[in-house]
């Protein structure tokens, strides 16, 4: 029988969890390097799996993927669970899938330029307002001319198109200037060293390989290995989390509140989800958080400080699990004030105090209770996991991939005609054209030498010394006709 209570720990010698049904609350997993968020969230992405709930999680440090092997008898291990009560507790795997962008450690990750769309690109490319709109003009042309973006040379090949026609594009798109679209060019090719080329692209990601379930009714938990992205391309990281959560919101139907969610997401080193993000972005990530939930998903934030988050998104999470942080500066003193004015007080204890000597493996947990209140926060012994805790190996890795249910569906990458090839075709055409344009001004112009030709009668042009030969003539002919003249008119008149 499925389980349909979150369980996160222990408390008192008491289970702490979360009915099932409240959590497509969200939640928020927070705390200092080295306390215990990684084991955290496999705990807690292993009881979403034991609920019958497909998880997607972001591994960032390679560790989470223990949770596709069965762990192994500790003795750290067996003190806790000597400390919490966990019936049922056993070492198992995760049904498990892994994925990575550059198709190394996992399936390929790929979606297409025009479902990224222009403000999740524009932010990824860092683009100013100016340059936004030419982005915007540019999506609309693509839509008004039948132009499909799929991929970066997609995109570019748009970009180079509207700059050759700018003028006569002006009356219904606005001013297109070339230093704009010169920046975006350059902004694309920057993406492109990051690795982003095998990012966009098809076969696209489909939302449905995330949410399966194995033949036992566990769900599958999705691994999205993240260690690259976080240190060279964050940007792009966080534009991929953000148009997963976006497509997600606007693909699945309305389910209200399932018995468990449909499914969670952990978002790792989640402040780069809103780090330098402008505020039209801000509101739509706020707006799709608070309305995802009707969704039957719930969004899990990980990160060091929870005041990385906006505070919209920090009024929204139901579940908050809290591990130490640590007062070395005024600042840090703030921020732990601010965490414990977020809680609902215990009054066994000052929140503000514990929340500082807080051991390994130990968080401040709240939760929400059945009627949607959150709880008074807890001091709680997090579960250990039932996975492996680390990582595996690079042969168990793949041996978990060559075995997976869509093995071969994203393997190889396809480059069906779009916006390149149909840009392409029109330039061929207007050469073509323009050649076949020549080419008649040509024959044209030999017809009327032609025409002229004939207009003078056709007769042969005389050489020089017929020219001669008739003026000499045309000389003796006067002079003798003059003679004649003269000779007549005398007789007339007369005269010798």
């Amino acid at each position: 029988m499925k389980q349909t209570v979150l369980t996160i720990g222990g408390a008192n010698g008491q289970l702490v969890g979360q009915s099932g049904r409240m959590c497509n609350r969200h939640g928020l997993v927070a705390g200092a390097t080295g306390t215990g968020k990684t084991v955290t969230l496999q705990t807690l992405a292993e009881g979403f799996s034991l609920m019958g709930t497909p998880v997607f999680a972001v591994d960032v440090k390679g560790d989470l993927s223990g949770i596709a092997a069965a762990g192994s008898p500790h003795p750290k291990i067996e003190a806790r669970l000597a400390s919490i009560p966990l019936p049922g507790y056993r070492q198992q795997p995760c049904p498990t899938l892994f994925w990575d962008m550059d198709g190394k450690n996992g399936h390929p990750v790929r979606t297409t330029i025009s479902e990224m769309g222009p403000l999740l690109l524009a932010n990824l490319l860092e683009l100013n307002d100016t340059q936004t709109g030419v982005l915007y003009a540019g999506f609309d042309l693509a839509d008004d001319q039948g132009l499909l973006l799929l991929d970066l040379k997609d995109l570019r090949a748009l970009l180079a198109w509207m700059g050759e026609h700018a003028g006569s594009l002006r009356s219904d798109y606005g001013n297109i200037s070339a230093a704009s679209l010169g920046a975006i060019q350059r902004r694309l090719l920057v993406l492109e060293e990051q690795g982003a080329e095998r990012f966009f692209g098809e076969p696209a990601l489909q939302l449905a390989d995330l949410m399966h379930t194995d033949f036992s009714g566990r769900g599958v938990v999705s691994l999205f290995d993240a260690s690259r992205l976080i240190h060279q391309a964050p940007r792009l990281y966080a534009a991929f989390l953000l148009w997963l959560l976006a497509e997600l919101f606007e693909q699945l139907p309305e389910a209200g509140d399932p018995p468990v969610p449909r499914l969670a997401l952990f978002f790792d080193e989640a402040h780069l989800l809103f780090s330098g993000a402008p505020k039209t972005l801000l509101a739509k990530i706020e707006q799709v958080v608070r309305l995802i939930r009707s969704k039957g998903v719930g969004v899990y934030f990980i990160t060091q400080n929870p005041m990385d988050l906006p505070d919209n998104v920090l009024g929204q999470l139901g579940l908050k699990v809290q591990h130490a942080l640590r007062a070395f500066t005024p600042k840090d003193q703030k921020t732990i004030r601010a965490v414990a004015a977020s809680f609902v007080p215990n009054p066994q204890f000052k929140t503000a105090d514990r929340v500082t000597t807080l051991g390994i493996g130990e968080a401040l947990v709240s939760v929400m209770g059945d009627d949607g209140r959150p709880q008074p926060v807890r001091q709680t012994l997090i579960a250990p996991p039932q996975g492996r805790i680390g990582p595996l190996s690079a042969d168990e890795r793949s041996a978990v991939v060559q075995r997976s249910p869509i093995r071969g569906r994203y393997d190889d990458s396809l480059d069906r005609q779009s916006a390149y090839e149909m840009l392409k075709q029109r330039a061929e055409a207007a050469r073509a054209a323009e050649s076949r344009r020549l080419k008649e001004i040509e024959a044209e112009k030999q017809q009327r030498q032609a025409q002229r030709r004939s207009s003078s009668g056709g007769r042969r042009r005389q050489t020089a010394g017929e020219a001669m030969m008739k003026s000499a003539a045309r000389s003796i002919g006067s002079s003798i006709g003059r003679q004649i003249i003269r000779g007549v008119l005398g007789s007339i008149f007369g005269r010798r």
